[in-house]
């Protein structure tokens, strides 16, 4: 059983340092493949709600609003570990990539698949 500050806030979250703006940067990793699928951010709600749901929850800074990732594009990806950095500024999140298997908007697997090639970047998956 986990404890809770007075708050009511489970202790845990009381390790995570968000920035000025409330947020937090998370890294969603394949937890088979170890590469790493996107980052993104999230605010205490979200947190919250990913732990207690195992689905990644996010905050989209662009549209102000809470993100299920997959919820319109049916690409969920669902918790397998969660980790914090040594500075608790950090979060790191081992998924499970549902769906169509893809993370990114673009329809590419990793939202990382441009790599720096003579002088420019180079869509490489």
């Amino acid at each position: 059983m986990s404890s809770s500050n007075p708050n009511g806030d489970p202790a845990w979250l009381g390790q995570v340092k968000f920035d000025a703006n409330g947020l937090v940067p998370a890294v969603a990793v394949d937890a088979e493949r170890g590469d790493v699928l996107m980052v993104a951010w999230m605010n205490r709600e979200t947190l919250l709600r990913t732990m207690e749901t195992g689905t990644m929850t996010y905050w989209s800074r662009s549209r102000k609003e809470v993100w299920v990732k997959g919820l319109t594009s049916g690409n969920v990806q669902r918790v397998v570990e969660a980790r914090i950095d040594c500075d608790g500024d950090t979060l790191l999140f081992k998924v499970r990539q549902e769906g169509a298997a893809v993370a990114c908007h673009t329809g590419n697997r990793s939202c990382f698949y441009r790599r720096f090639e003579d002088g420019e970047w180079a869509e490489r998956p």
